[in-house]
């Protein structure tokens, strides 16, 4: 991995911490103008890693979560960082553990570098398009920022029947419809990006989510699934694209999209 992924990684990795202090209080859950909730945490990770991106690439733009909702959208052109700073903040709030750092650049409007941290299970996964992806444990973050059981990751071939991902708090007839054509074995529900890693390491096939997402909640689980040899397409077959600043929705959401190993 390059130095800039190792910066990404490094940042994930410290706003883990802060992450975790807030995870352990009883903390505060406001909600914002979407209707989605946020918490001190959000606020407090995305702090730390704008500071991290502004000292590793700084005449990279950073289009992050907390800082688009306060209005504040940097001009984009080319190349920019995408950041969640908690993707699931639901999760978070349940006190599950399926909560990630979620941290992304994208170039020429495709994610080609991506970092996902879950603070609560130790679980780090990273990836480089043409580069490949890989994951690795974290032991305690709050005392060691170092990485063990660092391993290369991969997409399945899948068998005859797939292995679906979907969200533990997103389900649309949609798509269940759209799993009729399929063979469907196992079901597997888990929260925030996690559901692009599971295909990534070959745990899982196919994740279609037809429901609202926004670029920041998808880039990084993009990027380190395309990486390990996945897709992510729309429900159109075409390339999920990111930078949709200018649209009928919001800034910056996603059309429904299929991602999947093959």
């Amino acid at each position: 991995m390059t130095g800039l992924c190792d910066g990404l990684v490094e940042a994930a990795l410290e706003a883990a911490e802060v992450i975790l202090d807030i995870y352990e209080t009883d903390f505060d859950v406001e909600i914002k103008g979407d209707e989605s909730p946020v918490t001190r945490a959000d606020q407090a990770a995305e702090a730390i890693i704008l500071k991290h991106l502004a000292a590793l690439a700084p005449g990279i733009p950073v289009v992050a979560e907390e800082s688009v909702a306060a209005g504040h959208i940097p001009d984009i052109d080319g190349e920019f960082f995408l950041v969640d700073p908690l993707d699931g903040t639901k999760e978070f709030i349940k006190r599950n553990g399926e909560f990630t750092v979620n941290i992304a650049l994208i170039r020429d409007n495709v994610p080609v570098m991506g970092v996902i941290h879950t603070p609560a299970k130790g679980f780090l996964f990273a990836g480089e398009v043409g580069k490949g992806a890989w994951r690795a444990e974290v032991a305690d973050p709050r005392k060691s920022h170092e990485l063990t059981n660092c391993r290369p990751i991969s997409v399945r071939t899948p068998g005859e029947e797939v292995c679906v991902v979907g969200s533990r708090s997103h389900h649309t007839p949609e798509a269940e419809a759209y799993l009729k054509a399929y063979c469907l074995g196992e079901k597997k529900a888990i929260g925030s990006s996690l559901k692009f890693c599971l295909l990534a390491a070959g745990e899982a096939d196919l994740y279609p989510r037809y429901g609202r997402t926004m670029e920041w909640d998808t880039a990084a689980g993009d990027a380190i699934l395309s990486a390990a040899g996945g897709t992510v397409l729309t429900t159109d077959g075409a390339r999920l694209t990111y930078g949709k600043r200018l649209q009928d929705d919001a800034p910056f959401a996603n059309p429904f999209f299929i991602a999947k190993t093959t």
